[in-house]
């Protein structure tokens, strides 16, 4: 009898222990899931490519050129502004962590977040409305804005840039076909042309392409839990994001409802909180979140995506494997520069 209740008591732990490794098993896919989870992810998102579209046409004088007007703040009213000082790429991810940016005049702020430059060229739009089409078009608007670099009009920043030596020099080299070449058109296109040379890398690019352990257990379950709960629904392509307009709030409405989003550019009440879905590149270094940079942590941030716009409330352990997965999107070299500032 003692050796029969012993036996049952050893199956007991057999089965029971055998339960507990099933369990932990769960927190890692199987060779199979993993191949699956590529394939859809290649499908999907694919990886990031190494050039921006046009970037080919981009001459290393013209470049040259477009890197020191980027850090040139003589384009804004009083010297005080360049496109770094919202977009830095020194010590950030080309943001500049708050809210929204102050403008070169005292007292001026800007009503959105600003978004990162890294990547900005692969997007099908620019600025959170898309009243832009591409980069150059996107480098005009600040300088202009008089809530941001508040130049007065073309014909002083022509004025302004033309009377720095350097410059005549620089812009002759990069326009070698033109007579006179310093025009606005010029340095937006010059400045657009070193924006596309800001390309970004990450582990889950070497993953996709190849390196089945570029990322971990856990990123690896974050992105099966990213696409299962319907992330992708709004984040897809290389930027996992930036090629759609989605409305923000598309279940539940977004508790900013000043912002009308793209409606203020096209006037159609369709288009009412309509706003080009965020890329998610390098997501981890761009706090804070959403176009009104009201949500602090990333935590947080797809917490309330998944409300409002999937009608889902995830759970501790889905919330944890996607933000996981969210930080495997980040550039080692500007997660190190981050780490520095």
């Amino acid at each position: 009898m003692i050796i029969r209740l012993f036996s049952i008591f050893l199956i007991s732990v057999f089965v029971l222990s055998c339960g507990g490794k099933k369990e932990s098993g769960s927190s890692k896919l199987s060779e199979a899931e993993e191949s699956e989870l590529l394939t859809k992810a290649s499908s999907i998102f694919g990886a990031l490519p190494k050039k921006m579209p046009g970037s080919e046409n981009d001459t290393p004088e013209l470049i040259e050129l477009g890197k020191k007007l980027y850090f040139e703040t003589k384009l804004s009213v009083n010297n005080t502004m360049s496109c770094n000082t919202c977009h830095d790429i020194n010590n950030m991810a080309g943001v500049d962590g708050k809210p929204t940016s102050p403008g070169a005049l005292p007292g001026k702020i800007g009503t959105r977040n600003t978004p990162t430059v890294f990547n900005a060229g692969f997007q099908f739009a620019q600025f959170w409305d898309g009243r832009a089409p591409d980069l150059k078009e996107q480098a005009k608007g600040p300088i202009l804005n008089p809530v941001e670099m508040a130049m007065p009009n073309e014909k002083e920043v022509v004025k302004v840039i033309s009377s720095i030596p350097e410059y005549q020099d620089l812009f002759k080299k990069a326009f070698p076909n033109e007579k006179n070449p310093i025009t606005f058109d010029n340095i937006a296109h010059s400045i657009a042309a070193f924006e596309r040379t800001l390309v970004s890398k990450s582990r889950y690019d070497q993953w996709v392409t190849g390196d089945k352990n570029a990322l971990t257990d856990e990123e690896k379950i974050g992105l099966k839990t990213f696409i299962e709960v319907g992330c992708i629904t709004c984040h897809t392509g290389p930027l996992f994001g930036g090629n759609l307009y989605q409305k923000m709030g598309l279940v539940k409405p977004y508790s900013n409802t000043k912002d009308l989003g793209r409606f203020d550019v096209t006037k159609q009440e369709s288009d009412k909180f309509m706003f080009k879905v965020s890329m998610l590149r390098n997501v981890a270094l761009t706090a804070p979140y959403f176009h009104d940079g009201a949500v602090k942590t990333l935590e947080e941030a797809v917490k309330i995506m998944a409300d409002i716009n999937l009608g889902k409330q995830l759970t501790d352990d889905q919330l944890k494997s996607i933000v996981a997965f969210l930080k495997a999107l980040t550039d080692p070299k500007l997660e190190k520069k981050t780490a520095l500032k």
